[in-house]
């Protein structure tokens, strides 16, 4: 019986060959740049429990009503508030978060700094840019709600898409969200501003509905016509409280004395339930409607909101595809830093055994240049001496080794410089000391 061929789910990715070479560089970027700045890595679980999610990013938001890859628990004894099961990480905050809480850091090391990278699951319509399994880079920093603070974490932003080769251009553009008490001093604001356009069906369909679960939301529409409709709304601003105008100021005037090129941008809400304070978004002005690179900001009040003691917050994260959209369409990483990358991962040596007879000894050689710390290969599949020579030119090895009868006999090698086209005769014993020395 024929078996159809199998295929990969929509909206994931095989990574290999260049396209790995490239997700990998941004890892190392990102590694280098959050290490840099003294935070160290955390791997939480692919998955959590569905509740922790829903109770983090809020029942009205996109991310719970549509997109989670969720299963339920099985068996019959389960409890009730379990029964919604697992649900696979569609973002790394609310599992950085219950891991703070779980961990007792809050009593014995508040401050903590976090970052990881790693993938993402979301069931939403796989588009450019937009994928059902994908890599972030993301940053979280617990214990104190210092401005000072949140300019590190947007700094690192900054940082990281500078090291991939983004130029000066790049624009912070901030607001505030005030603290729980502002923002419901601010939402009725939002709902007698846009009950008319409401009762007058002028908004998308997505508004009518998130105008009772999260009038928030209709700030961030992306639709054309609710853009315009949004240019007279009032200002979040003028409902801060004097703690959250405090910390919104003292953060305005870092930004100038550190002259982080930025702008003031009331539009910019986030699209989850849990943000407090300052919110930001970086940008890439030069890409055009498409600028946005990526977005963070405060979230006070999720520690406690998650059973936790309360505990500021403060974080972002980056999504590797758009990322890689964006530089595809700036042109970058430039050729020699993606050759200096792909440099690091080619072998030292290819060892090319001339007939079977060598290939025990061959193999032997390769096993003890490996644990002497060159990355080596050998030919498994009795190619001639030509191919395997064309082989080592494929994969950029700066060295070859060839072993034939002759060279067993006298203990005689012949190592081929395979970039300068030069050739050495060794004795077996000189082979290492020569490699070194290169």
């Amino acid at each position: 019986m024929k078996i159809n061929p199998f295929r990969r789910p929509r909206g994931t990715h095989d990574l290999l060959g260049e396209t790995l070479d490239l997700v990998q560089l941004l890892e190392q970027v990102a590694v280098d740049v959050a290490v840099g700045s003294g935070y160290r890595e955390i791997r939480t679980p692919l998955f959590e429990e569905t509740r922790l999610f829903k109770r983090s990013l809020g029942d009205s938001s996109d991310v719970v009503e549509k997109e989670m890859f969720s299963v339920v628990r099985r068996g019959e004894n389960v409890d009730e508030k379990l029964k919604e099961g697992f649900t696979f990480r569609p973002e790394g905050t609310a599992s950085a978060a219950r891991a703070y809480i779980q961990g007792g850091f809050h009593a014995n090391n508040p401050i903590q700094k976090w970052f990881y990278v790693g993938p993402m699951f979301r069931y939403e319509r796989p588009q450019k840019g937009r994928d059902r399994q994908f890599d972030q880079f993301g940053v979280e920093a617990f214990g104190t709600c210092a401005p000072s603070l949140d300019v590190e974490i947007i700094n690192i932003a900054i940082r990281f898409f500078k090291e991939l080769g983004f130029g000066d251009e790049i624009e912070v553009r901030i607001n505030t969200m005030g603290d729980i008490e502002d923002r419901e001093v601010y939402s009725e604001l939002l709902r007698n501003h846009f009950s008319v356009q409401v009762d007058k069906k002028q908004r998308c369909g997505d508004c009518l509905a998130r105008f009772e679960r999260n009038i928030f939301r209709l700030l961030d529409c992306k639709s054309l016509e609710c853009v315009e409709l949004n240019k007279g709304v009032p200002k979040l601003i003028s409902s801060l409280g004097s703690e959250s105008a405090e910390h919104h100021q003292a953060l305005i005037k870092l930004l100038k004395e550190l002259k982080i090129n930025f702008v003031e941008d009331s539009s910019i809400v986030r699209g989850l339930d849990y943000y407090t304070r300052t919110v930001f978004e970086i940008h890439y002005p030069p890409l055009g409607a498409r600028s946005a690179l990526c977005g963070g900001g405060r979230y006070d009040g999720l520690v406690e909101e998650m059973g936790g003691k309360p505990t500021p917050g403060i974080g972002f994260s980056v999504g590797f595809s758009p990322t890689l959209l964006a530089m595809s369409e700036i042109g970058l990483p430039e050729n020699s830093r993606l050759d200096e990358f792909k440099q690091l991962q080619n072998p030292d040596v290819y060892i090319v055994a001339v007939s079977p007879e060598q290939m025990v000894f061959a193999f032997q050689l390769c096993e003890e240049l490996r644990d002497s710390g060159f990355k080596t290969v050998v030919d498994h599949r009795g190619k001639s001496l030509k191919a395997q020579l064309k082989e080592a030119n494929r994969m950029k090895a700066r060295w070859a080794i060839i072993i034939g009868e002759e060279e067993m006999s006298q203990r005689v090698f012949l190592v081929k410089d395979m970039s300068q086209k030069q050739e050495f005769k060794l004795r077996a014993e000189e082979v290492f000391d020569f490699l070194r020395e290169q």
